[in-house]
């Protein structure tokens, strides 16, 4: 018997902060000033996985850059 493993493409605002290891205001900000990619599904904000990496890379890109 094989078991399948779903893994959940959306992901709540709360969830992101968690992943993060942001509060949840902080990361309510970043998605509401754009800096981190979401969309709005009935009344609920959902964030891609893919968009949340985007957000760190350009977090360390910037850094990285500026400490050169």
């Amino acid at each position: 018997m094989t078991t399948t493993v779903i893994e959940r493409k959306w992901h709540s605002t709360t969830e992101v902060a968690e992943m993060l290891g942001f509060g949840l205001s902080k990361t309510k900000m970043l998605v509401l000033t754009g800096e981190i990619r979401s969309v709005k599904v009935g009344r609920n904000r959902r964030i891609l996985l893919a968009w949340v990496d985007e957000y760190v890379q350009r977090v360390t890109a910037d850094a990285e850059g500026w400490a050169a």
